[in-house]
């Protein structure tokens, strides 16, 4: 026992610290595919150059979010309840940073102007699954890495060291790959290695970094990271067996289970929301705004630092507050942005009117992705922690797969709202209206969830009376 009466995390699993910044090292890793992939650089070359179109783009991109989301969505609690039975996180960690690799290396292959989008599609989709199953098993290993009261500090510090990886390789990519129109880079020199600029090869190479980046810093994490020994069913019958009952005997308790289903539901709903707003965050600013790649990447690089700082001081408000409140509180600051989001155009901000070749509109989208960046990290982090308290603790894998679930189940229908939004209306500007619905939903169904969740009060004094 340590000297605060609790069990040591990391014995028998190597040095306590190292292995939580092991564990930290994933989401350090895995980040550019959010950044440079999923909202600020390869989404927005996608829909204005691949496709041609922003506005086809768009609807192809959001398309192709919900059917993978979908997907990803009916595969998660599995995976999840037969990892617990097979007690074999780390193993498929692997198997899907392979499908990681494989998926973000591919999206070299995507010319601008080409002729079949359905490669280009699926490749990304590959990446994206790989990297949400991984995550999956990676949170699922967080309440082994310390004391219940410090797992909101240990979540936000890691969250907050995903962001700045994200800056990182954003800043590298904007410097030195990732071409404007003019056929260079921020620095105002051609694409590094010899890279054709007419081609966008500067941009496409966005894929392979991506994929290089998650190999190497992966390696501290496997290095590091030991799961805990469970008992497990024997056989691999067995295990398939005794983890899809589990996981049956799971879905059949949720009703009963009042605060983990709302709050499976409304982290279903908001978390959606803000997906919705990182995949068309880059793709709004150049079909509305006509931004260039490299404004959007600083648009990014704004985003994720206010990501970054505000997941640290979210983590530390976690621990001491509790992850409900944090939640909240984000959760009323992305509405804000959103309504102010939808007024902004190269005419008007909030709905008045400024003068033509007027830069505000620019800044009023800088401080929206401020906004988006600071409240987005701060309430990713907490939810994570939040799921830790609602979840069953012999069942962790299985409870972060029905939180990936709750975070899928409804994946296809922020990107299908706004698809058919922009279609009907053929405005991008309306086709965002739907996320501010999904917010409050979202907020709604808050006033349900308790903050240690369903489970009896632990008792923190082991000592007899």
């Amino acid at each position: 026992m340590s000297a605060a009466g609790h069990a040591d995390p990391g014995h028998g699993l190597g040095h306590g610290r190292r292995r939580v910044a092991g564990w930290m090292m994933f989401d350090w890793a895995s980040q550019p595919y959010n950044t440079l992939l999923l909202t600020f650089v390869f989404a927005p070359y996608f829909t204005s150059a691949v496709v041609g179109d922003p506005v086809r783009g768009q609807a192809l991109w959001g398309t192709m979010l919900a059917i993978s989301g979908a997907a990803i969505a009916l595969m998660a609690p599995v995976l999840g309840a037969l990892a617990d039975s097979g007690g074999r996180r780390m193993r498929w960690i692997a198997a899907f940073s392979v499908l990681y690799v494989a998926g973000a290396a591919a999206l070299w292959f995507a010319p601008p102007g080409a002729q079949t989008l359905w490669p280009i599609l699926l490749a990304f989709a590959v990446g994206l699954a790989g990297m949400e199953f991984a995550t999956i098993f990676t949170n699922a290993l967080l309440p082994e890495l310390g004391p219940r009261e410090k797992l909101g500090r240990i979540s936000g510090t890691g969250w907050a060291l995903g962001y700045w990886g994200g800056v990182l390789a954003l800043a590298l990519t904007l410097l030195l790959l990732a071409e404007n129109d003019d056929g260079v880079t921020f620095l105002g020199i051609p694409p590094i290695l010899g890279l054709d600029a007419a081609a966008r090869e500067g941009t496409r190479a966005v894929g392979p970094v991506t994929a290089l980046w998650y190999a190497v810093f992966m390696v501290p994490f496997f290095l590091w990271v030991r799961e805990a020994p469970r008992a497990v069913a024997a056989g691999a019958a067995g295990r398939l067996r005794q983890g899809l009952g589990d996981l049956a005997r799971t879905l059949r308790r949720l009703p009963a289970r009042r605060s983990l289903s709302a709050y499976l539901a409304s982290s279903m709903l908001y978390r959606d929301a803000l997906n919705g707003m990182y995949s068309f965050g880059g793709i709004y600013a150049v079909g509305v705004l006509g931004w260039s790649v490299v404004d959007i990447g600083i648009f990014g690089i704004m985003a994720a630092v206010t990501g970054a700082v505000f997941a640290w001081a979210g983590g530390h408000a976690d621990s001491r507050f509790g992850p409900g409140p944090v939640i909240t509180a984000c959760i009323l600051v992305l509405l804000a942005v959103a309504l102010t989001v939808v007024t902004i155009s190269r005419e008007s901000v909030l709905f008045a009117a400024v003068a033509p070749g007027s830069r505000l509109p620019d800044i009023a989208f800088y401080l929206c992705g401020a906004g988006i960046g600071a409240a987005g990290g701060a309430l990713q982090s907490a939810s994570r922690t939040m799921m830790v308290r609602q979840a069953d603790p012999d069942r962790m894998t299985e409870a972060f797969g029905l939180y990936a679930l709750a975070g899928k189940a409804t994946a296809l229908l922020a990107p299908a709202l706004i698809a058919l939004a922009t279609e009907v209306s053929g405005s991008q500007r309306v086709g965002i209206l739907p996320l501010i619905g999904l917010f409050l939903a979202g907020l709604v169904l808050l006033v349900w969830v308790k903050p240690d969740g369903d489970q009896p009060p632990r008792c923190t004094d082991p000592s007899p009376s």
